[in-house]
């Protein structure tokens, strides 16, 4: 038996090719996906890597194979694949690998309205399909064949972006973009095209093996060339994205980095603004407790999830939610079908910079108010043991709050904690905050202690 436990993921597909995945079983995962989604007609796209044209194709003849018609929308980001599925109301498949090294490839899949796919809501229906296929052979062709046709949808994308976010007014800035050689390089002309910026381009060419550094903006080594160019070119802002140029990362005028959680929450505001001043924004467990703050201070209600874009998402379609942000520098519209776009996050930054006189550090700096540690992760053997020790040293103590939403949470009057138990590796990822820093050192040297004893 064919077991793809290992590239089917919580939320995608993600695999190295082609030792664990290939163009014959890309062709088995859009038969299965269309077989799931029950649909008629899907839209296809892919990012810069050197497998990816190839597996998008062959996935799309496995689609066409059941009859069904596919549109090709060819290079995208991640965000541009899911305003096709919004905007043509159909179920897609944008094929990446996000910001993994070159030699892997994956597939973001989405019902139409770019509704989420993950374990629960199909992905584990396909995984079993194309391990039985891949056993048995492909399924049965229908009598008809569906239509491959090619669809440009780059300009209309930006259009859309482009009429969310009020830019009219907006002095001129100076903005240095990494594109990472990821999609941002395919993107960022066109959506910032006509704008009152000086661009500052790097690593624009579409390149899936790499050569400048990894397209993963949350490790620290992959924005220092960005953080010396904003400095060099005396600019506003940076901005960096990953592989498929759904997440951004924003680095001010020092070349300092700053917080999504500082990002979420300015965006919180602005759109709640928008919203008349009422509206849920949902906010993961570790964003920054000024997220709910200002929030509350711009009328709205703030809502904690689970980490992971499928509890975000499932929390906006619940409540109705107008925005949601994530840590990790996922930042999800109501707008934009409760997907994430951090294309437009940037476009909120620039709107907010751009119609005021002061830095971005300024700007920023009400949105950041406390000192975090950054996710810290510890490799340990036995994952449930140590998070149980820690949890003993801190249940009972006089003043501290404990939940377990998403692992172990521990809140005290001026400082948090929560550690987590990532889902693929052997490891414990420790989240600290507290209003001054020595606290939080304190904090995560004493919770670091017992995880690593």
């Amino acid at each position: 038996m064919v077991d793809l436990s290992q590239i089917v993921k919580a939320y995608d597909v993600r695999g190295v090719v082609p030792d664990q995945w290939d163009e014959r079983l890309a062709e088995l995962f859009g038969a299965a996906f269309v077989r799931v989604t029950g649909a008629d007609a899907i839209v296809v796209g892919h990012d810069m890597r050197p497998s990816s044209p190839g597996l998008s194709r062959a996935f799309a003849r496995g689609a066409a194979a059941l009859g069904v018609d596919v549109t090709e929308i060819g290079l995208c980001s991640t965000d541009q694949l899911y305003f096709a599925s919004g905007d043509l109301d159909l179920p897609g498949a944008m094929f990446t690998a996000s910001h993994n090294p070159a030699q892997y490839n994956g597939i973001k899949m989405c019902r139409a309205g770019a509704a989420p796919i993950g374990q629960d809501t199909g992905l584990s229906e396909i995984r079993a399909l194309v391990e039985e296929w891949a056993e048995t052979g492909a399924p049965e062709p229908a009598a008809a064949a569906g239509g491959i046709t090619q669809r440009e949808t780059l300009t209309d994308y930006a259009a859309y972006l482009r009429n969310l976010v009020d830019l009219t007014s907006i002095r001129p800035l100076k903005v240095v973009v990494d594109a990472g050689n990821g999609m941002g390089g395919h993107t960022v002309p066109t959506v910032f095209e006509g704008l009152p910026l000086e661009l500052v381009p790097m690593y624009f060419e579409l390149d899936g093996t790499f050569p400048n550094h990894e397209a993963n903006p949350l490790d620290p080594a992959n924005i220092v060339d960005l953080q010396k160019r904003v400095r060099e070119e005396g600019a506003d802002l940076g901005l960096a994205f990953d592989g498929d140029a759904d997440r951004c990362f924003v680095v001010d005028e020092r070349g300092e980095p700053v917080s999504p959680s500082a990002i979420t929450a300015l965006v919180a505001a602005r759109e709640l603004a928008k919203a008349g001043g009422k509206g849920t924004i949902i906010h993961n467990l570790i964003t920054s407790w000024s997220v709910p703050e200002v929030v509350r201070e711009n009328g709205g209600t703030p809502v904690r999830t689970r980490v992971g874009h499928s509890f975000i998402k499932q929390e906006m379609a619940a409540t109705g939610a107008i925005f949601g942000g994530e840590h990790s520098a996922h930042y999800y519209f109501k707008d934009f079908w409760n997907a994430d776009t951090g294309m437009l996050a940037a476009l909120h930054v620039l709107a907010a910079l751009g119609g005021q006189e002061g830095s971005l550090s300024d700007l920023v700096a009400q949105y950041d108010r406390y000192t975090g540690s950054g996710e810290i992760n510890s490799t340990v053997a036995d994952q449930a043991g140590r998070a149980a020790a820690v949890k003993a040293a801190y249940e009972g103590r006089e003043g501290l709050a404990l939940d377990e939403l998403d692992g172990l949470t521990v809140s005290a009057e001026d400082w948090w904690f929560n550690l987590r138990a990532s889902n693929t590796e052997p490891l414990l990822r420790l989240n600290v905050e507290a209003r001054d820093t020595a606290t939080m050192e304190r904090v995560r040297d004493e919770v670091l202690a017992l995880v690593r004893a």
